[in-house]
């Protein structure tokens, strides 16, 4: 057992006393309501495509690339947030998330679509990034006993986001019009509007004194660490480590696979029936996605808290697997089936984004556990690739073929529920961390000595 040589350095004003920590929920959902505006990215695809002269392909390149800085920006910046503390990486979010909006605006104006690119996907991307995982280990801190769900709250955000930017920038763009100058007013809004909003989020954000009560139950919490942690560079080190990033993958290649193809898919499985599914309908069992996705996240979180999170994943993977497999067998026969199951599906998508925390404080502290969450979202990285790779191109072929309707999607949905069962075997695999990777953390408080059955039956909710 070792003591880091260095101090980290604990950024951003601490709290006084009398200070509520449900003030701090707020300000992480500040962040995360902004930042989840990419998930409604593809409300300015057609005005681009048809300003701009781009394809399809060409116009998703933003998105696609704030993605992937999403996950590099977590995994290289998750260190640097841990030390800086979360005031720090908020601004640094709010200046890259504006800023790209911004330079997305001026290439609007000037017709130069690598400004675009630039600005939305790789300024704003690591601005997607830094301010995900900023208020994570601050939440997990200040909510000691209920780590799973203040996690959920914040992180619930990102996935609400798009419900609030989607009909706020198509009425945009219907008012200043879908031609270069419309779509880059509606940028310059956006960036000035998140400024201001994500503003609030970093004035109020406060870390924790020494000790936090828990205001249910009146008891005291020690914060932000006790006993034993584990630092970022350890933990990549641990088998532990690489199952729960096979577990995120898994969960999130299987949910996206449905969230960015959703409605061709309910269009095609219901083309040759007697009840087909209209435009709008289909537009409006998006929403019902997103709200599921954004439900899942609160309340499968929240849930975790009372029955572990191992058991929380056997959930999200198990049952997860046997919802692709009914829409597989018979989607096509019951429209309430296909509905219900995707629904489930993707409330178990945002369920584990916003469970992973929690699992990763379980197993290895809350020291550095924003440092570590930071590396496992290369794991979403690698999944916002995967996904819509293995929808798209086994549907482009099996088109190609003469296909149509349920059978493009056949053989993608069989695949998304073999990797789920990756996924479910990952979970098993996954074990208390040996002690020879635990640290004592510079800023640890003296832990109380915990009862010989309390502490097996904590072991016994990690395995």
């Amino acid at each position: 057992m070792t003591t880091p040589s260095t101090p980290a350095r604990r950024g951003g004003p601490v709290a006084p006393p009398g200070w509520s920590r449900w003030l701090v929920p707020p300000a992480a959902l500040s962040i995360h309501l902004s930042i989840g505006q990419a998930y409604a990215w593809s409300v300015f695809k057609p005005a681009l495509e048809s300003g701009l002269d781009l394809s399809g392909t060409q116009s998703a390149l933003p998105f696609q690339l704030a993605i992937v800085m999403l996950g590099l920006s977590a995994a290289f910046g998750g260190t640097l947030v841990e030390r800086n503390g979360p005031r720090w990486a908020m601004t640094v979010s709010l200046v890259c998330f504006s800023s790209g909006f911004l330079i997305s605006a001026l290439g609007a104006a000037t017709a130069q679509y690598w400004l675009i690119v630039l600005g939305y996907g790789f300024v704003g991307g690591i601005g997607l990034g830094i301010g995900y995982i900023s208020p994570v280990s601050t939440l997990m801190k200040w909510f000691p006993d209920r780590p799973g769900m203040a996690t959920g709250i914040a992180i619930m955000g990102f996935g609400g986001g798009a419900l609030i930017a989607s009909p706020w920038s198509a009425a945009m763009l219907d008012s200043f019009g879908s031609d270069n100058r419309g779509i880059a007013l509606a940028f310059l809004v956006h960036g000035l509007a998140y400024a201001v909003f994500m503003g609030l989020g970093v004035l109020l954000i406060r870390t924790p004194a020494a000790r936090v009560k828990d205001e249910g139950s009146g008891e005291t919490a020690r914060v932000p660490v006790t006993g034993h942690g584990v630092s970022a560079r350890s933990a990549l080190r641990t088998p532990q480590f690489w199952c729960l990033w096979v577990v995120l993958c898994m969960n999130v290649t299987a949910g996206i696979g449905i969230l960015e193809k959703a409605a061709p898919m309910i269009s095609d499985f219901f083309a040759d029936t007697d009840t087909p599914v209209s435009v709008a309908a289909a537009a409006g069992f998006v929403a019902l996605l997103s709200a599921a996705n954004m439900a899942g996240r609160i309340g499968w979180s929240s849930t975790s808290d009372l029955i572990g999170r191992k058991n929380i994943y056997r959930v999200y993977l198990g049952v997860g697997a046997v919802m692709y497999l009914l829409i597989s067998q018979f989607g096509d026969a019951s429209k309430p089936l296909f509905i219900l199951c995707a629904l489930v599906l993707l409330s178990f998508y945002g369920g584990g984004f916003a469970t992973i925390p929690a699992y990763l404080k379980d197993l290895f502290g809350t020291y550095q556990v924003g440092a570590i969450h930071g590396r496992l979202l290369t794991a979403w990285s690698t999944a916002g690739v995967l996904g819509p790779l293995i929808v798209n191109q086994i549907a482009d072929r099996q088109a190609a073929a003469g296909h149509s309707g349920p059978e493009l999607y056949g053989l993608s949905l069989t695949v998304m529920t073999g990797l789920l069962v990756v996924g479910f075997i990952a979970n098993e695999l996954v074990r208390p961390v040996h002690p020879r990777h635990h640290v004592t953390p510079p800023d640890a408080a003296p832990a109380a000595p915990v009862p010989a059955q309390k502490e097996a039956a904590a072991h016994d909710d990690a395995r």
